[in-house]
This record gives structure tokens, sequence and C-alpha cells, in this order.
């Protein structure tokens, strides 16, 4: 009798990490993997590096004998480096790491009976959410982004097969997808369609009439178009919740950073989304402390969260990345980017209280999720009784909150229970 396969997975930085993560480990199990370990990398920051090599370290002394495989960005744009890592026996490129062809069958194993490829997307009857990656690579080169380099040229999936994929995890029990990528708004511009992704979300709504929530991952303002603008506006399943990338708002330092809007952009951007949907929350990705940045270009930041009214604040210190321009420009001590982060991030925190607040009182549609949450349209944290299952879609009244998770009034909600 062969050995059960054994695939473990360690995946660290986006989104779009995860969904391949889960990808590869389908291929994986699919094609008999006996004894693997896979340690799914990320660049973005210094510390996600020296967290992947950590990781990888741990996993060779847990697996002394088994494969040992590392992919993703810090792997992909540090090859050399990571592959002398004592007991590491492949990289496996950022591009072919969900092929079924990176998996070849080990010899004397059997494939999982049910793991049959589905390509880049996760879900499944234990998530009541599911994730379908649209778009990967980037063609913009932010001075401080080391992600181009681990990621490539923009590359956008068919409309038909992000279709097929999301139709698949409606089937399995997704109420709601996320469309992921690395830079999402740029879908489209290397199919000869000439699809842009607001074309796209509007294809999908019409092809999975069954899906009752579609939502987008991080995106930036100034390549949304106007037939996204317009499903924005008008389309109830399209959830009233995007995630921004903003990263700072000064215009001196956006220009320093390479980015393609201002700061009058952002908030035009927010203004215009919110005069068409006024209940629309956003998040915004800002970094503090980027090179030269003095008090004041912070403050234009800071005062940023308020000019677009972001409600999810991810906050970061800069974090040099060896290669970029950014970082041959004079630097800001480490000690006062750390601060400025503080700021941001304590500026979220009421930002997010202030919202919460807001909500008090209200009956939203809530996605049940496992341990006793549940996400609200606008993508407000709702904590339900324990026992909630997962995968309802169904109202609760919200009677308060603790700074970050809102509270649903059992009793008034009317909250299915257990059968």
């Amino acid at each position: 009798m062969s050995a059960a396969p054994r695939v473990d997975l360690l995946s660290f930085g986006c989104r779009l990490n995860i969904v391949e993560s889960e990808a590869m480990r389908r291929e994986a199990l699919r094609s008999g993997q006996l004894d693997l370990t896979i340690v799914n990398t990320c660049a973005v920051t210094a510390e996600a590096v020296r967290q992947s090599r950590q990781a990888v370290r741990r996993a060779r002394a847990a697996h002394p004998t088994g494969r040992l495989v590392i992919t993703g960005c810090a792997a992909e744009i540090d090859p050399v480096g990571f592959g002398a890592m004592p007991g590491v026996d492949a990289i496996l490129p950022n591009r072919v790491k969900a092929d079924p062809a990176s998996w070849p069958m080990d010899e004397g194993a059997s494939p999982e009976a049910d793991g049959a490829s589905g390509g880049p997307s996760l879900g499944g009857r234990s998530h009541s959410r599911g994730f379908v990656e649209v778009q990967n690579g980037c063609d913009h080169r932010c001075t401080f982004c080391v992600i181009p380099l681990g990621r490539g040229a923009s590359r956008s999936v068919t409309p038909d097969t992000v279709v097929s994929r999301i139709r698949a995890l409606v089937e399995e029990g997704a109420r709601e997808v996320v469309l992921t990528g690395v830079d999402v708004t740029s879908y489209g511009g290397d199919l000869a369609s000439g699809l842009r992704l607001g074309n796209l979300l509007a294809h999908v709504l019409r092809a999975v009439p069954e899906l009752p929530r579609l939502r987008l991952s991080s995106l930036d303002c100034i390549e949304a178009d106007p037939a996204l603008l317009d499903l924005v506006a008008t389309e109830p399943r399209l959830m009233p919740h995007l995630h921004v990338s903003l990263q700072s708002g000064s215009d001196l330092i956006l220009k320093r950073m390479k980015r393609r809007h201002g700061r009058s952009d952002a908030i035009a951007f927010c203004r215009t989304l919110r005069a068409l949907r006024p209940e629309i929350v956003f998040g915004a990705d800002l970094i503090a402390g980027f090179p030269t940045e003095d008090e004041a270009m912070f403050a234009d930041t800071l005062d940023l969260i308020e000019a677009c009214g972001i409600t999810y604040v991810h906050a970061f210190s800069y974090s040099q990345r060896p290669g970029t321009p950014a970082a041959r420009m004079p630097p800001v001590p480490g000690d006062v980017a750390r601060d400025r982060g503080r700021r941001l991030r304590e500026a979220g925190e009421r930002r997010l209280g202030q919202h919460l607040e807001g909500m008090v009182g209200r009956t939203v549609e809530v996605l049940t999720e496992r341990g006793g949450t549940g996400r609200a349209p606008d993508f407000t944290l709702v904590r339900l009784p324990p026992e909630t299952p997962p995968g309802l879609l169904q109202p609760a009244t919200l009677c308060g909150h603790d700074g970050r998770v809102a509270i649903a009034d059992t009793a008034a909600s009317g909250l299915r229970r257990p059968a």
C-alpha cells in the first residue's frame, strides 16, 4: 500500500499568494506527492523576506527527509540565495508554480482521488468566501517596489476561465467570490478583446446569476474604468467596499514613488464613488517614512485618511528593498518612520471606531464565517453567536462594538442556529 500524501504549505504575503498556495497544494496532492513541504515566500518588505527564510529553516528541521520546495516572490528575486539554503531541493518559478506539469507524479505514489486541477482559486465547502485570480504581474515600476521583479509583466486571465472558476466555487458552497491579482485594475490590457475590469465584472455577474456576492481586492484609483464605476453605482451584488492603493498623501512623495495618481485624484475618486453609492467603505495602503519624507509631507498623508474617508487603514513603515530606485534616495531615520507608522495606525483605529459607532442600530446582511463571525457587505466584521454555522447569508442587527468588531444582537437579528 502506498503512503498517504503529505503536503505542508507555508504561505507569506498577499492574498494572491494564498490563492496560489491552495492551487499548489491541490496539484501536489493530485500528483501523489508523498512527503513534501512548500514555502511560498514574499518579498514586499525586508521583514517578509526574513520570515520566509526562517520558515525554510524550520520546515527542514521539522521534516529532515522530505522534499522542500521554495517558490514565491522572494525566491524568484533571489533564487541563488534561497537555493543555497541547507536542505532546499528545488526553487519553483512563480510562473509555473500552479501548473500541473510542475508536479510530476512521485514514483510509487497514488494521486488524490478528488484532486482534479482547477487553477488558481480558493474556496469550497469549508469556505464561505472564495478567491479567484484574474490578473498577475505588473507593468508599472513604483520606485519602492520589487514585486514586478518577482511577478513579471501584467497578464490577464480570460473571462471564460474566470467564470468557470467562479462557477466551480459557487457549486462547492461559496456565497461570495473575491477577484484578486497584483494590479487588478490593469486587467485586459494584454487581451485582444480590449475588455477592461468593469467589463469583466459585468460578464461575471451576467454569467453566474446564482452568485450572491462579488467583491474586489485592492485596486488603483487612476485605472478605474467607466464601466467599473457604473457597476459600483448600480449593481447590488458588487459589494460596497474597495481597498485602494494610495501609499501617500503628498504629491511630491507620490512623484518620487513614481505613482500615477496625485493627491487630488485620490480624493476625487473617493468622493465620486461615495456620491454614486453612499454606503461604500474604503480601505487603503499607506507608507510612512518614505525616503525624503518630512513632517509636512507626512502630515499630508495623515490628513488623507480624513480627506478620503478611509475606514480600514493598512499602514506600513517604509522598508528598503535592494535594487529599487528608492533605496538610493536619502532615507528617513528608522525610529521616525516607525513613529509615523504608529500615528497612521492610530488614526486608522479612530476612523474604524467612528465607522463602527455609526453602524450601531443598523440591520445588515452578514455572510457567516467560522468562529462566530461574519462580514457585512461593506466588509464590517461582525461578532455572532459562536455556534452560528458558516456559509449563511442572513440579517443581523448591530447593538454595539468593541472598537474593532461590530456586535450582533442575537435576539433582534433572528440569527439561525444549527438544526
